[in-house]
């Protein structure tokens, strides 16, 4: 796959276009059999509140997952990403509601590199909080 993005039409302060994401404790169950992590402060609230959690939460790599969606469908190809990190700040709480959680995900560009690359900043958020911190990618456009 190549970008559908080029370095050439971004500026710093390009907006990539928000996501959210629908988080359940079905989408938990499944990420924990893909991934093999079954801490189950990921799928059982009584622990979860046993160990000082306000109930079930996603696990963070899911969460990290889910924001860089952001950047890939942007860029048009998940390859493009070339470095990306973030820090955990906030847990994202899932409530066994039948609703679940959603995690709000927006993106600029931060700063144009050598070599086609561009840094983006992302902010994801889950119920006003947020969720990761210093999220941070670096892609290489065409």
């Amino acid at each position: 796959m190549t970008t559908k993005i080029t370095f050439d039409e971004v500026e710093v302060g390009t907006e990539l276009p928000a996501q959210s994401f629908h988080v359940t404790r079905a989408t938990l169950v499944q990420y924990a059999g893909a991934s093999g992590d079954f801490n189950p402060i990921h799928w059982n609230e009584k622990f979860a509140k046993e160990v000082g959690l306000p109930d079930v939460i996603a696990h963070g790599m899911f969460t990290m997952a889910e924001a860089i969606r952001v950047v890939t469908d942007w860029a048009g190809d998940p390859g493009a990403v070339v470095e990306y990190g973030v820090r955990f700040t906030k847990p994202v709480v899932v409530p066994n509601d039948g609703t679940g959680a959603l995690i709000e995900v927006s993106g600029k560009v931060a700063a144009k590199l050598d070599d086609n690359r561009v840094r983006v900043d992302l902010t994801a958020t889950s119920a006003g909080q947020k969720v990761l911190g210093m999220s941070r990618a670096v892609v290489r456009l065409a």
